[in-house]
Parts: structure tokens; C-alpha cells; sequence
């Protein structure tokens, strides 16, 4: 176990599981032996509205809320959530983003552009050169259920930590009702082969 505090930030629209992948990640951090602190911002989540969750794990952690600069792995759900946190991320953050697409009403009455994704992770790897784009949606779909595509990212990201998978499986049990368990391990699984 590191003694370092480890910042998590996971961000994307209401609807695409960002809490729920707050929470298995708090709860892995805890079983892992982990303190754990989370903070979550709803915005207007029920209509579409960006959602976002910190979680700190560390030896001691006073504070739920990660400082500016010091987001060591962010989640972005949705392609253009990422650029909502720029100021969050470290010079060697790990930047993970699904491709996925919910355009903003101010995109689709005209009053903004969408951007391209070479401008996202053009801007985002100014900052960082540990950008990954993730394709979770479209695998979530073709799994059966598009609602597992932030596990696909959990899986991802766990990669990148020194926590056993049986850790991993135990929060997200304990996360997710019963007949949906074997569905977000194979999820989870398929994230983890991602790493590049």
C-alpha cells in the first residue's frame, strides 16, 4: 500500500453511472485498507447535466475534495467532460475517456460547437501524455447493456493500480444488484485488457 493519497476524479452526464463507479471505487479503495474520502456534484444530473465525484484514498485523508493540480487519474464518461477539468489535472495525470457523445442542448441550438476529438486530447496532452480514449459504450452495447460502460472503465483503471482483482470483484458485489453481478465482472474484465 502507498502512502501517497491517491485522487480520483470521475466526471460525465446524469445517467452514465458516474456515482456508481464513485462508489465501487471508494469501496475497493476501503477493502483494500485504504482511508477513504468522496465528494460527489449532482448539477442538474436527472436532466442531462454534468455529474462529478472526487475519491481520495491515502493512509489519512482529511479533506473529500481534490486540490487544483492534483487529480492523479480522471474518468471522463463522455468526451467533453474531460475538458471541464483541466485545471484538476497533474503534469502526469492518467487521463481515461470514452469516445461517447452527449451533445450539449447549447451544441444543438447552435449557440456552441462540439469539438473535434483530436482537439480534446490535443488540449488534454498539453497537460498530460497519458491520455486514453475508450470505445465503452459501443463494447458496453455489444455486451448487452450500455449501462456497464463505466465498469469497462473501472476495469481499465484498475490496471493502473496496485489493488488485487478479487478486491475489485468484492466492491463491485457489493455495489451492484445481485442479478447484474456477473455482467460487470465480464465488463470489468474486458476493461482491463484496454491498457495500452
Amino acid at each position: 500500500m502507498t502512502t501517497k493519497t491517491i485522487n480520483f476524479l470521475l466526471a460525465g452526464v446524469g445517467g452514465q453511472g458516474v456515482l456508481m463507479a464513485s462508489n465501487i471505487v471508494a469501496s475497493a479503495g476501503m477493502l483494500a485498507g485504504y482511508d477513504v474520502k468522496k465528494s460527489e456534484i449532482h448539477g442538474m444530473s436527472q436532466r442531462g447535466g454534468n455529474v462529478s465525484s472526487h475519491v481520495r484514498w491515502g493512509k489519512i485523508v482529511h479533506s473529500p475534495i481534490i486540490p487544483d493540480a492534483s487529480a492523479d487519474f480522471l474518468l471522463a464518461f463522455e468526451a467533453m467532460e474531460a475538458l471541464r477539468y483541466l485545471p484538476m489535472l497533474r503534469p502526469d495525470s492518467v487521463v481515461l475517456m470514452d469516445r461517447h457523445q452527449i451533445v450539449p442542448v447549447t451544441v444543438t441550438t447552435g449557440d456552441a460547437v462540439y469539438p473535434e476529438y483530436a482537439a480534446i486530447e490535443e488540449t488534454l496532452r498539453q497537460i498530460s501524455p497519458h491520455v486514453q480514449w475508450v470505445d465503452g459504450v459501443e463494447m458496453a452495447e455489444a455486451m448487452g447493456n450500455a449501462r456497464v460502460a463505466n465498469i469497462i472503465m473501472l476495469g481499465l483503471l484498475s490496471t493502473y493500480l496496485d489493488v488485487p482483482e478479487s478486491v475489485w470483484k468484492q466492491a463491485i458485489a457489493r455495489r451492484v444488484p445481485q442479478r447484474f453481478v456477473e455482467l460487470n465482472y465480464r465488463a470489468w474484465e474486458t476493461g482491463r485488457k484496454l491498457r495500452k
